[in-house]
């Protein structure tokens, strides 16, 4: 019997495309755990980026140019991440 948890076009797949599809998967959970390591310390960064922000003369503001990057990795991240994850695995190697 087949295993109804997989989406029908997953079924029939030959062991290459199975294969395949684990290493997008994995590349995708890889990606989600970039985005949550960015924001992590996006978060963190943003005590020293207020201060930068605040204090800093002119545009000499590397803080918060450091911060901005952060979150704009994460968000980059996590939607790569979600979009080459999507799917349900048969089996949870990790």
């Amino acid at each position: 019997m087949a295993n109804m948890l997989i989406p029908v076009e997953e079924r029939h797949l030959t062991p290459d495309e199975v294969e395949a599809l684990d290493r997008r998967r994995r590349r995708g959970q890889l990606m989600l755990v970039l985005c949550y390591q960015c924001l992590i310390v996006g978060t963190l960064v943003t005590c020293w980026s207020g201060q930068d922000a605040a204090y800093s003369p002119g545009w000499a503001r590397p803080m918060v140019y450091w911060d901005a990057l952060l979150f704009a990795l994460a968000v980059v991240f996590g939607v790569a991440g979600v979009v080459l994850r999507r799917g349900n695995n048969e089996f949870l190697s990790y």
